[in-house]
């Protein structure tokens, strides 16, 4: 908008925002820190030149994902944004692509593999962009939890369903268990055709997403919801309090949205007289009940952009996106509601470095760091996510 300048403030850095921006590695903790090959180094002034050149080489048999949590110096090269389940149904609504290079995390890479032809090869950029909440659900640990469940007589009445933040072979369980994949904008539409079929409903990964849908959506009590934790013997929890249960919610969370605190929103609402705050639901369950407003990521996007010129808005997600709506609407206060950085880490590996690197790969008759979802995994998952596409 001509003549507006925008309001954005940056959060203050810190020595662990930094290494999540890539300005330094830590070996002993990060999984593929270096890609095979050689990576060209972030301070090349022709990278913006050499990714153009390498996507225009490839045509159209390369089709560009960026997740909405990407960096803008990837973003500029997708040619789709959108969230993760959006991402993937795109990348299957381009059969013509040979290569599908997805930049965001490796279970949203794994849906694309899932959706798409098995003439087309999915590429991660980095194959240590992945995620913590997925990484929370092990699919050992979920069937030994489930075992639990038949032992108690009670798996029948459970209808298990899973966030689409979670590996292939949980979408793989939950579809050969009858269950149902959901999103943060149809959770709520899962959980009631779940109930529909059963008393109970197993939930995973993000507990914070079960519970705040089935609480503040569907009128559950906190009563109703059990938290499960797969690193204590049965789950730390009696058999009467999983007979009694509703709703078992997994112990699992985002790490970026919960980092978001009760402290975070009445601090923001001191600071500044009448702002909205609009968060998230994987954020915790008294951040929500805090919010003025509750949604996915498209839910924040739609609002910020029907919100009055010169409202104030706390914004309770990841940053990279938060910045960007800032940027893109400088006729509005959009803040972030912490008041320190907090970057997705997994996200932020995929950088224009990665990218170049695995474009130019491509143009050499090289295809690196494929995705590939083994063939029975693939039939099962496929099944639970068909089940979400056909919920009423």
């Amino acid at each position: 908008m001509a003549g507006v300048t925008s309001t954005w403030t940056e959060p203050a850095n810190t020595p662990v925002a930094l290494l999540l921006l890539g300005r330094g590695t830590d070996p002993a903790s990060e999984r593929g820190v270096d890609c095979p090959g050689e990576l060209p180094a972030p301070s090349d002034p022709d990278l913006v030149a050499r990714a153009e050149a390498a996507k225009a080489a490839l045509g159209d048999r390369v089709f560009v994902l960026g997740h909405h949590y990407q960096r803008d110096e990837v973003i500029r090269f997708a040619d789709v944004t959108g969230d993760s389940f959006k991402l993937a149904q795109q990348a299957a609504a381009r059969p013509e692509a040979e290569f599908i290079v997805f930049c965001g995390v490796h279970f949203m890479a794994e849906s694309a593999d899932i959706l798409t032809k098995p003439s087309q090869r999915v590429i991660l950029p980095d194959l240590a962009a992945g995620c913590s909440m997925a990484d929370m659900a092990v699919l050992g640990q979920v069937e030994t939890a489930w075992e639990h469940f038949e032992d108690l007589g009670i798996a029948g009445d459970i209808v298990p369903v899973t966030y689409m933040n979670s590996s292939a072979d949980i979408k793989g369980f939950v579809g050969r268990n009858n269950g149902v994949v959901c999103t943060s904008s149809n959770a709520k539409r899962a959980l009631t055709w779940s109930f529909e079929q059963g008393s109970k409903v197993f939930f995973l990964p993000d507990q914070h997403l079960g519970r705040n849908t089935a609480v503040l959506e569907m009128g559950f009590d906190l009563d109703d919801c059990v938290l499960y934790d797969p690193h204590k013997p049965q789950g730390g929890l009696t058999a009467e309090q999983l007979r009694n249960a509703r709703m078992i919610l997994w112990r699992g969370h985002c790490s970026v949205h919960g980092r978001f605190t009760l402290d975070s929103v009445r601090e923001v609402r001191e600071r500044v007289p009448g702002v909205n705050v609009l968060v998230h639901p994987e954020c915790r369950h008294d951040v929500v009940r805090a919010a003025d407003h509750v949604g996915s990521t498209e839910y924040i996007i739609k609002a910020l952009e029907a919100a009055e010129p010169g409202s104030a808005w706390a914004v309770g997600t990841e940053l990279n996106l938060v910045r960007r709506l800032a940027l893109a609407h400088p006729d509005k206060q959009i803040m972030f509601l912490d008041r320190t950085v907090c970057y997705c880490s997994t996200m932020n590996r995929i950088d224009l470095p990665h990218l170049v690197w695995a474009l130019e790969e491509l143009v050499a008759g090289r295809v690196p760091n494929v995705i590939t979802v083994d063939e029975k995994t693939a039939h099962e998952a496929r099944i639970a996510l068909d089940q979400m596409l056909a919920l009423p």
